[in-house]
C-alpha cells in the first residue's frame, strides 16, 4: 500500500544516522518516495522492485519512457542478482567500485522494467558515501539512485534549491526528505557502458574511464614488450605527474611478467614477485622515473592492512607504482585520482594456454 501521509523532513546528523535509516527503510518498504543526500547530489529513492513506487518516481521526475534510471545495491554480489557481469567485468568493477561510477550492464529484469533503457540495460551504483552505503546495507531490495530534479533540469546540492523548483503538487509526492545541508558541488557520477566490449564512458563525472589498449600476447617476451611500449608512451607524464599501474587477472596469468617488462625498460635487472613481503622498492636508471614501487596485494585480508601500506604517500612526480591484484583496492584507488598521478588499470586474461589478452584503461 502506498505511503500516504504528509511529507516528513528530517535533518540528518552524524548522531542520528541510525534513526534516519530506520525511518527511510520504513518509508521505502511502503512504496514511499525519498529525497536523500549522496556522494554527488541529492537523489530520489524508491523500491526499484515496486511498480507503484517506480510509478510515483516517474510521475515526479516527468521522465520520458525508456530513459533509464539507475539503482543502488550494497556490493557486487548483490549487483549480480540484477545485471549480467562477466568474470573480466567483475575484476574491473572490483577496482572501480564502490565509488562515483554508474555502470551500465545487461539487465536480468528483476526490477521494474521502466527503469531499464531501450536496449534492456540497467545502471548500477555501489555507493561509497556514509548514508547511501548504510542504506544499501540495511534494505533487502535495490533502490533507485537518480538525481532529485525534474527531467532536463540541473541537479541540486541543497533541499532549498530543490524546493524552489517544485510546485506544491510535486512536493506532495515526496514522503520523506532527508536534509544534510548543502552538499559539496561535485559532478554527477561517471556513467560507463559495460554492455559492450569497448567500455564506453557515456557521461563523464569527476573521473573518466577510457580503454587505451586491447591486444593479444603470445608469449612472456611479448607481454614484456607490450608493457615496455606502453611505458615508453607515458614516460613524459611520469616525469611531471607520477604513474600508477594497477594490474589484475587470475593467478599465473602474467601480472609479474608485465611488471618485469616495465622494470627492464627502467634498467632494473631483476624484478621479483613481492608476494611474501607485499612490497619492493627499486631505484631506476631512467630520467623520467627515479623509483619503481612494486606491490602485491594477494595476501592482504582487509582494508586496514591496505591503509597501512601508505601507497598514496608515494604519489609524486618521477614515482611509478605497480600494484598486482588490484582487485583488492576497491574504493581505495580513488585516493590515487585525487593526486596528479596518471592512473591505468591493466587487465590480463588467459584466452588459451599460450595466449593472453591485455586490456589497458585510463582512469583520469
Amino acid at each position: 500500500m502506498p505511503y500516504n501521509i504528509k511529507m516528513q523532513r528530517v535533518k540528518l546528523t552524524q548522531d542520528n544516522l541510525k534513526e534516519v535509516l530506520t525511518k527511510t527503510k520504513m518509508v521505502l518498504q511502503k512504496d514511499g518516495l525519498v529525497v536523500f543526500p549522496s556522494d554527488t547530489v541529492y537523489g530520489l529513492a524508491v523500491n526499484a522492485t515496486s511498480k507503484s513506487a517506480v510509478g510515483k518516481l516517474l510521475e515526479f521526475k516527468e521522465r520520458p519512457a525508456n530513459k533509464a534510471v539507475s539503482i543502488a545495491v550494497a556490493d557486487l554480489d548483490n549487483a549480480q542478482k540484477f545485471v549480467e557481469i562477466s568474470p573480466k567485468e567483475e575484476r574491473v568493477l572490483s577496482t572501480l567500485l564502490p565509488g562515483k561510477f554508474t555502470i551500465v550492464l545487461p539487465s536480468k529484469h528483476k526490477v521494474d522494467s521502466r527503469l531499464e533503457a531501450e536496449d534492456k540495460t540497467l545502471g548500477i551504483r555501489l555507493p561509497d558515501y556514509f548514508f547511501t552505503k548504510a542504506l544499501s546495507q540495511s534494505v533487502s531490495f535495490p533502490y533507485t539512485a537518480t538525481s532529485a530534479n525534474l527531467h532536463s533540469k540541473g541537479p541540486h546540492y541543497s533541499i532549498e534549491a530543490l524546493f524552489n523548483t517544485l510546485s506544491d503538487k510535486k512536493k506532495n509526492l515526496l514522503d520523506l526528505v532527508i536534509d544534510f545541508g548543502e552538499l559539496p558541488h561535485s559532478l554527477p557520477s561517471t556513467v560507463i557502458n559495460f554492455s559492450q566490449n569497448n567500455y564506453q564512458t557515456i557521461r563523464p563525472g569527476d573521473f573518466v574511464f577510457q580503454k587505451e589498449l586491447n591486444t593479444l600476447s603470445h608469449s612472456e617476451a611479448e607481454t614484456k614488450s607490450i608493457a615496455q611500449t606502453f611505458l615508453n608512451s607515458r614516460l613524459s607524464a611520469a616525469r611531471t605527474e607520477g604513474l600508477v599501474l594497477i594490474l589484475q587477472g587470475d593467478l599465473g596469468v602474467g601480472k609479474t611478467v608485465f611488471a618485469q617488462g616495465i622494470g627492464e625498460a627502467l634498467g632494473i635487472k631483476r624484478v621479483v614477485s613481492p608476494t611474501f613481503v607485499t612490497y619492493y622498492e627499486y631505484l631506476t636508471q631512467n630520467q623520467s622515473v627515479s623509483k619503481m614501487h612494486h606491490f602485491d596485494l594477494y595476501r592482504l585480508e582487509n582494508k586496514e592492512e591496505l591503509k597501512q601500506l601508505g601507497m598514496e604517500k608515494l604519489l609524486s612526480p618521477k614515482n611509478l607504482l605497480i600494484i598486482e591484484w588490484g582487485e583488492k583496492l576497491g574504493a581505495y584507488f580513488s585516493l590515487f585520482q585525487k593526486n596528479a598521478s596518471q592512473v591505468y588499470l591493466v587487465d590480463i586474461e588467459e584466452t588459451s594456454p599460450t595466449h593472453r589478452n591485455i586490456s589497458i584503461f585510463s582512469l583520469k
